[in-house]
């Protein structure tokens, strides 16, 4: 069994479940007592946000490769960014390791093309939705995305962190995704990405009039996948 090096606490929410799931998945696969390998570094989230919201992205991908160098040199085989917003860091945080980095984009496109979906509604950060960063490595893939009008990308950003990155989840904020993926879908969505880490804690595939992408398990899932992997 490979050793998983997590970056998490982007949000402490959200690694939660990526902590659960990739024990849960382990334990179903190896059975017995066993459960996986796992390093994880938590960070302060109020200080990467700095930079985030000054469009730092320099010091975003200084910061997430210098943790990532750590978890390398404390016997990581591989690096997990915990959220699709820290991805937008993910090929400079790659060439300063020696370990790959488990991309969630690439783990989210092996499961819709699995599905044969071509277009696809995309959720998140205002940095997942209107940053190339997701949408071109999705097209690699020959994946078309959409993303939701302006009113609707300000809705789903402000609620990731106002209410869901603080635990925080209501009733009319599930209603008003559901509209927003009904839009999605009557503009062409075959299915619709959850491309924040929070958002599969509030929205689950009842809410969806098309199949819904949890990323949060896809990862996770993807992690186990190589961390089981034996090397020929």
């Amino acid at each position: 069994m490979k050793t998983l090096g997590l970056i998490g606490g982007t949000t402490w929410v959200s690694t939660i479940d990526y902590y659960k799931y990739i024990n849960q998945l382990t334990h179903e696969r190896l059975g017995g007592s066993e459960s996986a390998r796992l390093i994880l570094y938590s960070v302060n989230f109020g200080e990467l946000m700095k930079f985030a919201n000054a469009d730092d992205w320099e010091s975003v991908d200084r910061f997430l490769s210098e943790i990532a160098v750590k978890l390398e040199n404390a016997g990581a085989d591989a690096i997990v960014l915990c959220a699709n917003t820290t991805h937008i860091a993910a090929d400079t945080v790659q060439q300063n390791v020696n370990i790959p980095v488990l991309h969630i984009v690439d783990a989210v496109a092996k499961e819709i093309k699995k599905q044969n979906i071509k277009k696809v509604g995309l959720l998140g950060t205002r940095f997942t939705m209107d940053l190339p960063f997701f949408k071109d490595r999705l097209s690699e893939y020959d994946i078309q995305t959409l993303v939701p009008d302006a009113a609707g990308r300000d809705f789903v950003h402000d609620s990731i962190y106002t209410e869901l990155g603080k635990n925080i989840f209501r009733e009319e904020t599930r209603q008003k995704y559901r509209e927003i993926i009904d839009d999605l879908r009557d503009s062409g969505a075959e299915g619709v990405i959850l491309g924040c880490t929070e958002i599969p804690m509030l929205v689950t595939q009842t809410d969806c009039s098309v199949p819904a992408l949890d990323t949060t398990f896809i990862h996770a899932k993807y992690a186990v996948d190589f961390a089981l992997t034996v090397d020929s």
